[in-house]
């Protein structure tokens, strides 16, 4: 039975969904971010969907900004270390930072929503709750 558009998921979800991926990956090889980008749009078949361009920027700004993103998320994590951060969480973070600090047309509870959403779909049940206290946190630094 075919499911209403209600369940589609927004192109720049899906967007932020395939930066997780790329940025998972990086981290669990200890690889950099632009070279498993790399070989992850190599598997993609064509035409590509629309939003890989906005996958692709989000990996390439995260990775061009990590030790600033990195830095934040650490001051504001309040009890918890970067490494210590479930896998998922920590690149949810990264990404929802980068959008914070330098992507101007999105707007900050937007941001924080979204990493939010995806957490409820693909961490564990305290992850959405952990990421939009520090998330918050970091907007609110941002906006001063």
């Amino acid at each position: 039975m075919a499911e209403g558009p209600k369940t589609q998921m927004p192109a720049r979800r899906k967007a932020r969904k395939r930066a997780l991926d790329v940025l998972y990956e990086a981290d669990l090889r200890d690889l950099p971010p632009a070279q498993v980008l790399v070989t992850y749009l190599d598997r993609i078949e064509k035409p590509r969907p629309d939003h890989l361009d906005y996958t692709v920027s989000l990996v390439e700004g995260v990775a061009k900004h990590l030790d600033r993103i990195d830095e934040l998320i650490s001051s504001y994590a309040e009890g918890w270390t970067i490494d210590r951060m479930p896998v998922v969480d920590r690149n949810l973070a990264r990404i929802a930072v980068y959008e914070l600090l330098y992507v101007g047309e999105i707007d900050d509870p937007v941001a924080i929503s979204e990493a939010v959403e995806l957490a409820k779909q693909m961490s564990t049940d305290d992850s959405p709750r952990f990421l939009n206290g520090i998330l918050g946190r970091i907007a609110e630094f941002a906006t001063r």
